[in-house]
């Protein structure tokens, strides 16, 4: 492809285009979406179940220091134990991951769709070249990145403070309550403050898809040097399509021009058109058919070859307008017949008067 500034990509991606950024693995999407996909599904996930998980880890970390004298004096297998424990504590973590591993795979998907490549993962040095690591450092993009991470830092941030400076005169009696009022009050206000983030984290998400999207697409737009080059590379060069079709024309008029001798009539227009038609009905030809028909110069070949070959050339102005509009091979339409039929005639009655006189 042409190199070209950013400004002279002026033309919207061609379909081609963007399924080639698709294979390289690229696609618009935004981090933001995934990210606030897995809190709410976490959140989600434990004000349904925090409570049933406190109580479980609660009595696990109870019988494991009941069991810590049986450990010491080696009553119990310690190795044993431990496994245990551990099986214990992922049964009870495993499915919150497993939740928040495919609501993460499932928000990419609606994003990009199903995008199957290996090409990102292949080596590349380029990538490794410290100078357009610096570049890529110090570039517009990257500095706008960064720009959106703090905007985004400072917004979520005031969302969270402005709750709990709402609930701040909760938090200091709580020094006088016992351990489960404690965690009952962490609990809610902790669910509080995450569901207002998860709110303005949604918004920040779809402002983000947006602008991602919108700089996909400028990212992917081509100069109209790319849209000419694509096209030949796509559909040919217009030039050779053109001196092809050229030659098919010519190849198709020679093939044509080769069947006027096996005409029984030519009809004329006369100097603008002229219509070779045949009827053999010993050959269950239905009706007469065209065989070959030109307009001007073509015509007068064809009224020359049909003059070698003792063709009778008959004018009939309306029927070679209106035969000369249908397809070479096509047979004559119904509504012709008649027309057609005394032409016929008078062609065989000169052939008749003119074999009696031989």
């Amino acid at each position: 492809m042409a190199d070209s500034s950013f400004q002279d990509k002026t033309e919207p991606a061609s379909p081609k285009k963007k399924e080639e950024a698709r294979k390289k693995g690229q696609a618009a999407k935004s981090k933001e979406i995934s990210s606030i996909a897995v809190l709410s599904a976490g959140t989600i996930y434990m004000f349904f179940n925090a409570r049933q998980l406190t109580e479980k880890l609660g009595e696990n970390i109870k019988q494991t220091f009941i069991n810590i004298p049986q450990l010491i004096s080696g009553d119990t297998n310690c190795a044993s134990y431990m496994s245990q424990t551990i099986y214990t504590f992922l049964g009870l973590i495993l499915p919150f991951m497993i939740l928040l591993v495919v609501v993460s795979l499932l928000a990419n998907f609606i994003q990009t769709g199903l995008v199957l490549t290996v090409e990102p993962l292949t080596p590349d040095l380029s990538k490794i070249d410290p100078i357009k690591g610096f570049e890529k450092i110090f570039s517009m993009r990257s500095l706008a990145e960064l720009l959106k991470s703090i905007l985004k830092i400072i917004i979520v941030g005031w969302a969270a403070f402005s709750t709990l400076k709402d609930d701040y005169s909760l938090l200091m009696p709580l020094m006088y309550q016992e351990n489960i009022q404690i965690f009952s009050m962490l609990g809610q206000i902790s669910l509080k403050v995450t569901t207002r983030c998860c709110y303005v984290i949604l918004v920040l998400a779809v402002l983000d898809y947006m602008f991602q999207r919108w700089e996909y697409e400028q990212d992917l737009k081509m100069t109209k040097q790319e849209v000419k080059d694509e096209y030949k590379q796509t559909e040919g060069d217009p030039l050779i399509k053109s001196r092809i079709r050229s030659i098919q024309r010519e190849m198709a008029r020679r093939r044509m021009m080769k069947d006027v001798p096996k005409a029984d009539v030519i009809i004329t227009n006369p100097t603008h058109y002229a219509i070779a038609l045949v009827y053999k009905p010993a050959e269950k030809m239905t009706a007469p058919k065209i065989i070959a028909k030109g307009a001007d110069k073509l015509a007068q070949r064809i009224k020359d070859l049909a003059l070698e070959h003792g063709i009778p050339l008959v004018e009939n102005r309306p029927l070679a307008q209106n035969l000369y509009k249908l397809d070479i091979g096509q047979e004559v339409p119904p509504n012709f017949y008649q027309a057609v039929a005394e032409i016929l005639a008078y062609v065989y009655g000169l052939k008749r008067k003119k074999n009696r006189t031989v």
